[in-house]
């Protein structure tokens, strides 16, 4: 059968306008989704009051979280995202939570476990969560190999280079390499240590450079996408007595220049957006 040229054209532009309308439509439910994820009610007070500084939709979006998604979260603590996440891929998605290890000796870490398996268990956003194991170097299968199609990770980088320096850093980012599909994408927000200040600093601030952290990424496998200063604060110096736990919410010095500490908010972090090779 033949087809004139006009035709064929006629035929190309239905089809495009087709597909910019089903990728529209997919990315406005994308954004209803996250955008009723943050604003349900289910959320504490607590939490909800760090959305100013951890901005979960804007950063969500920029990472390009879809609800169809196999999605891995690094070290989800209490689950502050995880409220967030858990219910955008529910029924559509997989949601990995990469907890600490059951068999760890470190106290925190049982607590921290013991409370995110209780809601699992009984929070009804948490019903699909698939919970595993993370650790760099020790645990490293956080979902089947080549199976996410992203993975998370919130202020988590300083804590393995404090523990374990670039050994234990690079084995994380190698963990979520291969959990990875090809093309799959790593987020990462991390507290920002300025480039002029002394490589040293990194061990005990809490604060990482990004330079330091795109060298680590592209050491396992990733090239950087895109960074964001969706979380910037350039009020925070990143200098500070007790490093980043200095600030909000932890305010490490308790009553003292608790004021000061609180005007300039949590700290300034980096964004970054990387993609497995």
């Amino acid at each position: 059968m033949k087809f004139g040229l006009k035709t064929l054209l006629a035929a190309s532009i239905v089809t495009a306008i087709a597909g910019c309308s089903a990728t529209g439509s997919s990315s406005s439910s994308s954004s209803a989704e996250l955008t009723s994820a943050v604003a349900d009610n289910a959320r504490s007070d607590k939490n909800r009051a760090r959305d100013q500084y951890r901005r979960p939709a804007q950063t969500l979006e920029f990472f390009g979280l879809k609800p169809n998604m196999t999605v891995v979260e690094i070290a989800p603590g209490g689950g502050w995202y995880s409220e967030i996440l858990a219910p955008v891929v529910k029924g559509q998605g997989t949601f990995y939570a990469a907890h600490f290890p059951a068999d760890s000796k470190v106290g925190y870490y049982q607590r921290s476990l013991a409370g995110f398996k209780q809601k699992v268990a009984e929070d009804t956003r948490f019903s699909e969560v698939k919970i595993t194991e993370f650790a760099p170097v020790t645990h490293s299968n956080i979902a089947p190999a080549g199976s996410a199609d992203m993975v998370l990770t919130f202020r988590n980088v300083h804590n393995w280079y404090m523990r374990g320096g670039e050994d234990g850093t690079l084995s994380a980012f190698k963990a979520f390499n291969k959990a990875l599909k090809t093309g799959g994408i790593l987020g990462v927000v991390e507290h920002r240590l300025p480039e002029h200040r002394a490589d040293e600093d990194q061990k005990s601030s809490g604060y990482m450079k990004q330079s330091y952290v795109i060298e680590v990424a592209k050491k396992a496998g990733f090239e950087l996408v895109e960074a964001s200063e969706i979380n910037a604060n350039p009020l925070d110096s990143a200098n500070h007595p007790k490093g980043v736990w200095t600030l909000p919410p932890r305010l490490a010095l308790g009553e003292e220049k608790a004021e000061q500490y609180k005007a300039i908010g949590e700290s300034d972090r980096m964004t970054l957006k990387f993609k497995k090779l």
